[in-house]
């Protein structure tokens, strides 16, 4: 069984515009693209990017992270205007989860994206995890699973292929996988009570692709992260729990993946685990694919891969790619001049009323708001984010001029010790300083008297307006 080895990369790039060599890497089977904030500037200029990429190949996958809320690539210059998963657990409305998801799946629709990397499905446990948080539905797994489920079906709906992340489960960890290789020391029944429910529950809703996670869970594979685990992959997601559609790996540029042993060397290892579509990262190119290529015709020759695995990933991932041909070609038939949608306008007040609010913490008329600006996590990346006109600052500079109450805001307080110490100083010498957390607070929210589990476009409109007292 031969297998075009292009048709199971998804190699990002550089630009507003479509390379020559990735054109031509489309042209000769590669299996799609994904856009990242960088190559983004306007709607209508992704729109063109999206009709060359199709041009090349009209059965491309073109995805994106749109997980509406804090991680964003469309809104990435301006903040989505979406409320984040974390606030839609908090609402628990799934009728309204679904709402939200079908606007996204209509802004990606008409700009040209067939694939989201989203929803996330990690169950957030760990209140000190560092690159989920906020992404997540929430910490109880039913929860999670039932607008895991909503979300799906409402991306779908909207004519865009969900790819539910990070299987099995990224929300027990204390490590970002794009730096590091966390560590999940479950058993596979305790990932059965937990980790595993909201992906089952997203199987059984029909989700066209399932996104894998670069963790060790050494109970069920102590030598492999689950992206190349053969057990975990093969063994559980596909035997056990039964998914037959397109499993698509992390990005390989990630350090979780590919640190110690390169970005060809991962992809093979993918492949051959069971993964069959392969996001190699975000600034790729030519020679980084033929030398994928050449890892890959090595390893089938030396048998690390079987060429049976490599066809079969490469069908599946073009069978897919076809099936949301036909569908884009029959939703353009029925309306040819569909204009993207203007932002959605979800309203304020029910965002604000699920911030967790300290009893007795009231805002002040006279305030000056100073936003603390820690490094985001490589997920989010470099969006705008908080209240409207706080005042910026960043570890080891110098507090600003306070008239009047302060407010203090961060993300995920509790992890950077220098907010801590600002807001240890601030309430010293301002006891009505009120301390907002933008990000997923501590269980003892002892750094959030102000918890708002967003910190998207959206939410701080609404942070805003809980502080005006116009709601």
């Amino acid at each position: 069984m031969t297998a075009n080895p292009l048709a199971v990369l998804m190699p990002g790039f550089v630009g507003l515009e479509l390379p020559d060599w990735l054109a031509a890497r489309l042209r000769a089977g590669l299996g799609g693209v994904c856009v990242f904030g960088e190559n983004i500037a306007a709607p209508a200029q992704l729109r063109a990017l999206c009709d060359s990429i199709f041009e090349a190949n009209p059965d491309a996958l073109i995805a994106i992270d749109e997980e509406g809320g804090d991680v964003t690539r469309l809104f990435y210059s301006q903040g989505s205007p979406f409320p984040g998963n974390a606030i839609l657990g908090r609402i628990d409305d799934e009728a309204f989860t679904a709402q939200v998801a079908v606007s996204v799946g209509e802004q990606l629709r008409t700009v040209g994206c067939n694939l989201d990397f989203a929803p996330d499905a990690d169950t957030n446990s760990n209140p000190r995890n560092p690159v989920i948080g906020v992404r997540s539905f929430g910490a109880e797994p039913q929860l999670v699973a039932r607008h895991t489920v909503a979300w799906t079906r409402g991306l779908q709906a909207a004519g865009v292929a969900a790819s539910v992340k990070h299987f099995p489960g990224h929300g027990d960890t204390a490590q970002d996988s794009h730096l590091a290789l966390p560590v999940v020391d479950r058993s596979l029944q305790q990932l059965r009570e937990r980790e595993l429910v909201p992906f089952i529950a997203a199987i059984g809703a029909g989700t066209k692709t399932i996104m894998t996670s670069h963790i060790l869970l050494p109970q069920l594979d102590p030598d492999n992260p689950a992206t190349l685990s053969r057990r975990i992959l093969q063994g559980l997601l596909r035997e056990e729990l039964g998914f037959g559609g397109v499993i698509v790996s992390d990005a390989l540029d990630m350090a979780g993946a590919s640190g110690d042993i390169g970005i060809p060397a991962a992809a093979v290892r993918a492949i051959a685990a069971g993964c069959d579509l392969l996001c190699i990262g975000t600034r790729n190119t030519d020679a980084q694919i033929a030398e994928i290529e050449r890892a890959f015709t090595t390893a089938i020759a030396d048998g690390a891969l079987e060429a049976t695995r490599l066809a079969d990933a490469a069908e599946r991932t073009t069978a897919l790619g076809h099936e949301l041909a036909e569908a884009r070609e029959t939703s353009e038939a029925r309306a040819p001049q569909e204009q993207t949608p203007a932002a959605p306008d979800f309203p304020l007040a029910r965002t604000a009323a699920v911030f967790d609010v300290r009893p007795g913490v009231t805002p002040q008329k006279r305030r000056t708001v100073i936003v603390t600006e820690s490094t985001a996590n490589a997920a989010v990346g470099q969006v705008p984010w908080g209240p409207a006109g706080g005042l910026r600052i960043r570890e080891g500079q110098p507090l600003p001029q306070i008239d009047g109450q302060p407010v203090l805001v961060g993300r995920d307080n509790h992890l950077h010790p220098w907010v801590l110490e600002l807001a240890d100083a601030l309430r010293q010498q301002h006891p009505s300083t009120i301390v907002v957390d933008m990000g997923w607070p501590a269980d003892d929210r002892k750094y959030a008297d102000v918890a708002t589990f967003g910190a998207s476009g959206h939410v701080g409109r609404a942070l805003d307006a809980w502080l005006e007292g116009t709601l």
